[in-house]
């Protein structure tokens, strides 16, 4: 993205506001913000899975539904991707880049740079162990169990492309701290379509994905890196009004700023729309989930339905609480059926501005 990202500020609100009161928002470079969290252990956050009988949200009054709790420290317990389910294959060989292999049909390694170039329309690479930037410019794109370990800015980036698929793959920093990198999947322009970004292990990262449109599903995202000034993000978008649908992802950022999940970077007001937020297990950060209303964006076609909100962290999933700046009385934006994963109670909608 051309800009460079925007974020809440972190940590505390301003003196005078309640703690329900989302942190004043504030321009995000690259390189600014708060430090780390120490996270807080909550009773109830077991690595054992229950099940229990709780009321359906939609249908409190007459229905029942069986549904399993307390599974934040082992999610596929709940159906959510962990470490057992998302990124390479457990056991699968890979391909070391160069070493064993440095070029092939739409893509080559480039020693000038140090980073791997795709550049053929259709390429699909497989089966690679690659420590540089994996830099896509074609179209039609498939990355699928390969693992990019490196450090710097990017780990994948992704410029004007459509229909780019990144799956089954493990992305990560070379360490939490001088070796996180800066965005482990990031659509760099912001303008790039159909992408898909499914069950992938992502770690040691200051934002894991950060794109405007597609489908992020089944992934892993936790364990994010730390250099001082950084706002941490899970999945990071602009804002617009192009399709984007989160959904089926593990997101647990255990530091004590920013997000799981941001709709609304781009300073600029204006319309943020057709945004989807379902089934996911969030935690951490000041709020999981900004919601779209920051720097004065009028929002639509909002739906954040069906997560559930992990007590990993902190008793209210973030620091100040499960979502800000969501708004559920604009047209067409739903709050519906999110939960507490300890107790399966659900969440009600956000007051105006907060929780």
């Amino acid at each position: 993205m051309t800009n460079p990202a925007k974020s809440p500020a972190p940590d505390t609100p301003p003196a005078g506001q309640p703690q329900g009161t989302p942190p004043a928002r504030r321009r995000r470079s690259k390189r600014i913000a708060v430090g780390a969290a120490v996270g807080v252990a909550v009773a109830g956050a077991v690595a054992l899975v229950s099940t229990q009988l709780v009321p359906s949200p939609s249908h409190a009054s007459t229905h029942k539904a069986t549904v399993q709790v307390n599974c934040q420290a082992a999610p596929t317990g709940c159906g959510y991707a962990d470490a057992t389910n998302s990124g390479v294959p457990s056991g699968m060989t890979l391909q070391a880049v160069p070493g064993q292999v440095s070029s092939g049909s739409g893509w080559a390694y480039s020693a000038a740079s140090q980073e791997v170039d795709v550049t053929g329309s259709g390429a699909v690479l497989t089966g690679l162990n690659i420590p540089y930037n994996l830099n896509i410019t074609a179209s039609n794109v498939t990355i699928n169990d390969s693992k990019v370990v490196t450090s710097g800015t990017f780990g994948v980036s992704i410029r004007h492309t459509a229909g780019v698929t990144i799956e089954n793959s493990t992305i990560s920093g070379t360490n939490a701290t001088s070796g996180r990198l800066n965005s482990a999947i990031s659509d760099v322009y912001g303008d790039s379509t159909g992408l898909t970004i499914k069950n992938n292990d992502i770690t040691d990262f200051r934002s894991a994905v950060q794109l405007n449109a597609g489908t992020v599903t089944g992934n892993y995202i936790h364990d994010p890196g730390y250099i001082t000034g950084d706002h941490t993000n899970g999945v990071i978008s602009n804002g617009g009004t192009a399709q984007l649908t989160i959904t089926h992802n593990t997101i647990l950022n255990k530091l004590s700023q920013t997000d799981a999940i941001t709709l609304d970077t781009n300073q600029t007001p204006g319309p943020v729309s057709n945004k989807t937020i379902e089934n996911n297990l969030l935690a951490g950060g000041d709020y999981p989930i900004y919601g779209g209303t920051a720097f004065s964006h009028t929002t639509s076609n909002i739906l954040i339905e069906n997560n559930r909100f992990g007590q990993l962290y902190y008793p209210k999933s973030g620091q100040f609480g499960p979502v800000a700046y969501f708004n559920s009385t604009q047209p067409g934006n739903v709050w519906s059926g999110n939960m507490w994963i300890t107790s399966g109670k659900p969440i009600p909608a956000p007051r105006a501005g907060g929780w």
